[in-house]
This record gives C-alpha cells, sequence and structure tokens, in this order.
C-alpha cells in the first residue's frame, strides 16, 4: 500500500508529544509524489470499480478483523504519536474498526430504482457509479477514526483513494494501509502521502482533472481554502470542520449523570475533538451542585504518558499549549475563575496543559468564542431558554451539541433547537458508525458515516427507457 516509485529525499521526524522522543522517521513528499499517488490510483480504478460488491465487503469485513487483531499494536501506536491514554486510544481502534465493519455491510447494498416516467410512459432505470478517485484529508486527532471514516466507503464505493494522513500521526495511517493490503486491497486502490507541505500535495490533487472528490476533516479556515481551489474543478466536496459544542444542562437534569456525561464530552482524548463541549451552559438552580461535582471529578485526574495508565496524556504541540493558556488568561482577565486544576507534568519535556474547570465565564471571552481543542471546562449558567438558546447558537459553527434534562420531550426539544448537526441528548458522545456525522453552518458540508457515507462516493445515474405504449 505506496505510493508508486518515487525519489524522496526529504524526511521529517515523528515525535512523541509525551517526551518529545522521536519515533520514527518518514517520507517528506511534495507534488511530485502527490501526481504519483493519483498515477497509481487511476491505472488501478476501472478493475477496482468492476470488483463485485460482494468482493468488496468481504475485503472490508476482512480488514475489520484485522484491526481487532492488531488492536492492541494499533493502540500502542496512537498513544505514542498522538499522546492520548491507553483507554482512548483502544476506544478509538473499536471505533475505527467499526467503519470498515458497518461498509462492509453498505457495501451490498448501492441501491437503485426503476420506475415508469407519468408524462411520457418511457421507463426509468436508476443506478449508481464510483464517483471517481478521492483524496482524503484526515487530521491528527483520531489517526485511525477518521482515517477508517473516509477510506472505507470510498473503497465499499467502488473508487480508489489518495489518502494525506497528519504529518504529526502518520504511522497509525500506514499501519492501518498495510492490514488493507493484508485483507486483498490491490496496490495502487489506496495511496499514502505524508508531507510538512499539505497545501501543495492537496492543491496538486484538486488541480488534477483525474480526482474528482475530496473529504476533508480539518479546520474551517482551511476548508474555505479547500472549497475555493475545488470550485475550479468542480470537484465533489464533503467538509467535516471546526466545532464550539454547547453542553446545557437545565435545571431538572440528573447532575450525576451530567457530570459523568461532560467527563466523557470534554475531556475524552484529553478534549482534541471536534464534538468536544466546548461551553457548559447550566442553569442557575443546578450550577454550584455540577460545578463542584465536575470540579472534584476533574482535580483527580490522572496527567501524563499512556504506558504509565494516565487518563489524560499531553496536547498535540508547543503551539497549542501556547493558545491554551492565552485563552485561559483570557478568561481570567475578564472575571473568570478557576474551580479545578489537575495536578500535570512540568518542565522541559512534552506538551502539557494542566486539566481545568472555570467559573463565570463571559460570553464574549475568547474561551467561549474559540474553538478550545483541550482540556478546559468554562462554566457559565442561564435562566431563560430563549437567552439560553441565543447564546448557544449564537457562533457560525454548528457540529454538535449537548443536552441533559430528565424531561426527555424537555431534552428533544432543546436539542432540536440547537444549531447543530449533532446532538447528545443525555450521553456525553455522538459519534456513532450508523450515524451521520457532520454540521451546520461553517461546520461542514455533508455527512460521514451510515447510508449518507457511502452515498458521498457515488454518483446517481439513469438510463431512461423508450418504452411502447
Amino acid at each position: 500500500m505506496s505510493t508508486a516509485t518515487v525519489v524522496r529525499a526529504a524526511t521529517v521526524d515523528v515525535v512523541d508529544p509525551a517526551t518529545g522522543d522521536v519515533l520514527d522517521t518518514i517520507a517528506d513528499e511534495g507534488a511530485a509524489e502527490a501526481r504519483a499517488a493519483v498515477d497509481a490510483a487511476a491505472e488501478a480504478a476501472a478493475p477496482w470499480a468492476a470488483t463485485t460488491p460482494r468482493h468488496r465487503s468481504e475485503v472490508l469485513r476482512r480488514a475489520f478483523e484485522l484491526m481487532h487483531r492488531d488492536a492492541d499494536e494499533l493502540a500502542r501506536l496512537i498513544s505514542a504519536e498522538n499522546g492520548k491514554s491507553v483507554a482512548d486510544a483502544r476506544a478509538e481502534v473499536a471505533y475505527a474498526a467499526e467503519f470498515f465493519r458497518w461498509y462492509a455491510e453498505e457495501a451490498v447494498r448501492p441501491g437503485g430504482s426503476y420506475g415508469e416516467a407519468p408524462a411520457s410512459g418511457a421507463r426509468t432505470l436508476v443506478t449508481h457509479r464510483p464517483v471517481g478517485i478521492s483524496a482524503l484529508v484526515t487530521p491528527w486527532n483520531f489517526p485511525a477514526a477518521m482515517a477508517t471514516r473516509k477510506v472505507a466507503p470510498a473503497l465499499a464505493a467502488g473508487c480508489t483513494a489518495v489518502l494525506k494522513p497528519a504529518v504529526e500521526t502518520p504511522l497509525t495511517a500506514y499501519a492501518i494501509a498495510r492490514l488493507l493490503g493484508e485483507a486483498g486491497v490491490p496496490e495502487g486502490v489506496l495511496s499514502l502521502v505524508t508531507t510538512t507541505d499539505p497545501a501543495s500535495v492537496v492543491s496538486t490533487w484538486l488541480r488534477d482533472p483525474r480526482v474528482r472528490k475530496l473529504s476533508f476533516t480539518g479546520s474551517t479556515r482551511v476548508g474555505q481554502l479547500l472549497l475555493t481551489q475545488a470550485a475550479a474543478g468542480v470537484v465533489n466536496c464533503s467538509m467535516e470542520l471546526g466545532g464550539n459544542a454547547a453542553f446545557v444542562v437545565a435545571d431538572d437534569a440528573d447532575v450525576e449523570a451530567a457530570v459523568a456525561g461532560a467527563m466523557i464530552a470534554k475531556f475524552r482524548g484529553g478534549g482534541q475533538a471536534c464534538t468536544a463541549a466546548n461551553r457548559f451552559y447550566v442553569h442557575e438552580g443546578v450550577a454550584e451542585e455540577f460545578t463542584a461535582a465536575l470540579a472534584e471529578r476533574v482535580s483527580r485526574l490522572r496527567v501524563g504518558p499512556a504506558n504509565e495508565g494516565n487518563e489524560i496524556g499531553p496536547v498535540i504541540s508547543a503551539t497549542a499549549v501556547e493558545n491554551l493558556g492565552r485563552l485561559v488568561d483570557d478568561a481570567l482577565a475578564q472575571g473568570a475563575q478557576v474551580v479545578a486544576r489537575a495536578d500535570a507534568p512540568t518542565g522541559g519535556r512534552g506538551h502539557w496543559v494542566a486539566p481545568t474547570v472555570l467559573r463565570d465565564v463571559p460570553e464574549h471571552a475568547s474561551v467561549m468564542q474559540e474553538e478550545i481543542f483541550g482540556p478546559i471546562a468554562p462554566i457559565t449558567t442561564w435562566r431563560d431558554e430563549d437567552d439560553l438558546l441565543a447564546r448557544a447558537n449564537g457562533t457560525p459553527m454548528g457540529l454538535a451539541g449537548y443536552v441533559y434534562s430528565r424531561d426527555l420531550a424537555r431534552a428533544i426539544r432543546l436539542g432540536e433547537s440547537l444549531e447543530a448537526g449533532m446532538v447528545g441528548i443525555n450521553r456525553g458522545i455522538v459519534s456513532d458508525p450508523s450515524a451521520p456525522f457532520g454540521g451546520l453552518k461553517h461546520s461542514g458540508l455533508g455527512r460521514e458515516g451510515a447510508r449518507a457515507g457511502l452515498e458521498a462516493f457515488l454518483e446517481p445515474r439513469y438510463l431512461s427507457v423508450d418504452w411502447p405504449a
């Protein structure tokens, strides 16, 4: 599972964010390798599209089984290059593998229809074809799941693909590519390009008329730039962009359950998730109880390298440390208070940020307006539902949200009122391979997962058949 043979002079180190140690050295590729990857995908495209849905299904099912066979090694890789805890890494491997199983099942149901044209009496046959060579761009925060969530439906649909994993976390992508080769994916069907110059690589793909699909997960800013480039070639785009999830706790909520959900929604993966709870809106009637309980849980979090059995690992980079410090300092300068801060390693090794709970955070503070992407939980209170919704929806983002209330009808009503593509009702996680993952507004275009994930890599077409009266 590699690109066509090219000269690779440049390299880049993959670094453990917990220690700064070099884990491996990989090729630092560019436009030439990007073109070679498309060449390989183009050569493999027709034979792969011609395989039966059942064959593609069995290949993906085998990939699912192989991921579980190698789950411990994959989790070790994720923890090493991403920094997340062993528990979080194992959970990611299980979640990532499910995309192979789900799309193994969806591959044999490509869909289609037959009908009578109401005016002419002709017969209409509707089928689907693969959209074509697909460029897949994935982030560092879920190096296994973000890859399988794109690769699985692309291959199930009969597309060949070129994948650019994040340069911070490429080793997991390489491991998954090797497993796909073992599962029976032919050479050229999936090629990886690793680079410190993603703009050059992705631009090369978007300028190539053979590339007909872009599936991107990353920041809204980069997504907007890529949409502009894709427009020139009228490239089909799926975009999963930034988030700013509101976590709403109503006055009738089960506070213990809400705190448990908050720990998942906020601190899974150290808060480095696009679906992470970003802003906590807690009804003033339960604010003291919720804040005290959350603060107690956060203060006991074990922070450290994954191999020591800790719950929270490092953030991905020194830049992330600096940005999170800026958000906390800005909130404190505007009147917020720290009510809990876990112990975290200090010193020169690793990128450490102490999980922190803030209270009395003003709405205009940067920590409420920007995507945090780290273990910082800002809490503010609310009393009136109309005011709550105006504040919760007062963001250009609309990826995820969370609502806790014992009254299920009320919780669903609030959830439907949130301008978000996904809302967790009395649970702190929304991601599921069987559900359509994606956002509203500036949080993206299209959906991944579920049936929609396969349809993103298919194009409907129809035959209009003359039918004698």
